[in-house]
């Protein structure tokens, strides 16, 4: 105990980027405070009031000790992982998707659960297909240093003859994990399109290669989307994606202030705005419409006892309420604070691999935490998408504390490099043509 004392204090425990450390504990201790706050629904509904910040601070702590040893983990072994972690994701969406993991919920078959264990195989393939992706970007590229006009450039593209072999195999991937995803979970399949995407355009993949492909996937996407909508809800239900596309569009019309034309009420209507189609948005827009500057205070959030999900999917509006305007903005810098330190970790790799990935893992949680305080604050319909770190939840806290376990173990990685001065030779070589010419740094 004492060793372990001494190791914390000469800081070889907490290894890597202190300021994503510093970002990560602020996350969780906002995490404690509100999930305690937020939870008196699950309370009065017969759990005991200090269960559910239990619950939390225990899948936390499970959640450190991920990191802990994740991050002491040299990055390079990451290249291995997907090769068996897609195989099996890939296998748990199908099982979900069939509804053989007896985890079915609100009408939709996110989760598996395997003795007494409920978990989610998205939050598993989003991690599987965003590391496959960074190893097949960084293994079809090269990098050159070239002389132009008497300057020094890196010149960035595809090894020779490989030009389209990253976006063949990339959005191959792609395809399959969002599609299975997309049958019972519309938004996080979309946002993680996006970051593949993303991903992609950082990597140099050819523009015109991703344009012809996205306008072929969004036609193919319309036209099926199109179909089922022709077919009744009935038979619609007994497709893939079937059962969530009345859902998502009926989201949207609300969010859009169409009503069904068999309402007789003004959507102004009080009534209208509080049904139950529409409870949660209302609530959670009068939970940051009754904040101010510095917030009721911690504990003291109203609303909190009218949302049905405030301790996970709407618990920014809670935080806005109890914490004011000041507390909102501070968690959203923490959150592009966070991205912002991937950028500079990415930016000292030498290795094209550890880049992507930190990249990829950064701008996921960012992304789905600019979702769900997208959809608190009115701003985005409603996705049910949860807060990185802060919502409750054990999946997505113990998946979210590897992406940071990566990124500090790739942060490690650039500091040794840095601190050692080791010049890296490029993985490959480039014929330089007008075809393809990126100018970019890696250093």
């Amino acid at each position: 105990m004492a060793k372990l004392f001494s190791d914390i204090i000469h800081g070889s425990v907490f290894k890597g980027d202190k300021g994503v450390w510093m970002i990560y504990f602020f996350l969780c201790m906002i995490s404690l405070v509100e999930v305690y706050s937020a939870s008196s629904r699950l309370t009065f509904e017969g759990a005991h009031h200090w269960t559910p910040m239990v619950s939390q601070a225990g899948f936390l702590l499970v959640g450190l000790v991920v990191i802990l040893l994740v991050h002491h983990i040299p990055c390079k072994w990451f290249m291995l992982l997907p090769f068996a972690l897609l195989p099996m994701a890939i296998i748990l969406l199908l099982i979900a998707a069939m509804g053989l993991g007896g985890g079915e919920l609100n009408d939709t078959n996110r989760w598996i659960r395997i003795m007494g264990i409920s978990f989610q195989p998205s939050e598993i393939a989003k991690a599987a297909l965003i590391m496959s992706a960074a190893v097949v970007l960084a293994k079809t590229q090269t990098e050159k240093v070239v002389e132009r006009r008497g300057k020094t450039h890196v010149v960035v593209g595809a090894m020779k003859g490989k030009r389209s072999m990253a976006f063949t195999v990339v959005s191959a991937m792609t395809c399959v994990v969002c599609g299975l995803i997309f049958i019972d979970n519309v938004s996080t399949a979309a946002m993680l399109f996006f970051v593949i995407v993303l991903m992609m355009f950082i990597a140099h993949v050819p523009l015109d290669l991703m344009f012809k492909g996205g306008i072929g996937l969004l036609a193919a996407g319309i036209l099926y989307i199109g179909i089922l909508m022709t077919l009744p809800e009935k038979v619609q239900r007994n497709f893939p994606g079937g059962k969530r596309i009345s859902t998502v569009a009926a989201r949207l019309f609300r969010y859009g202030g169409t009503e069904d034309s068999s309402s007789n009420m003004s959507k102004n209507d009080l009534r209208n705005l509080l049904n139950d189609k529409n409870s949660q948005t209302t609530y959670a827009k009068i939970a940051v419409a009754n904040s101010n500057v510095i917030g009721r205070g911690p504990g003291n959030s109203v609303q909190r006892d009218f949302l049905q999900h405030a301790e996970s999917d709407f618990i920014y509006a809670i935080i806005f309420e109890e914490l004011g305007v000041i507390g909102g903005v501070f968690v959203l810098f923490l959150y592009f604070s966070l991205l912002i330190r991937c950028g500079r970790i990415a930016q000292k790799c030498r290795r094209f691999f550890p880049a992507y990935l930190v990249l990829g893992f950064g701008i996921m949680m960012v992304l789905q935490a600019l979702t769900n305080m997208g959809v608190a604050v009115g701003l985005l319909p409603v996705t049910g998408q949860t807060l990185p770190l802060i919502s409750k939840g054990g999946t997505s806290i113990i998946i979210t504390s590897f992406y940071i376990g990566v990124i500090l173990s790739v942060s490690r990685y650039a500091e040794e490099v840095q601190l050692n001065n080791t010049e890296v030779e490029p993985a490959g070589r480039i014929i330089e043509t007008d075809e393809y010419r990126t100018e970019g740094t890696m250093d």
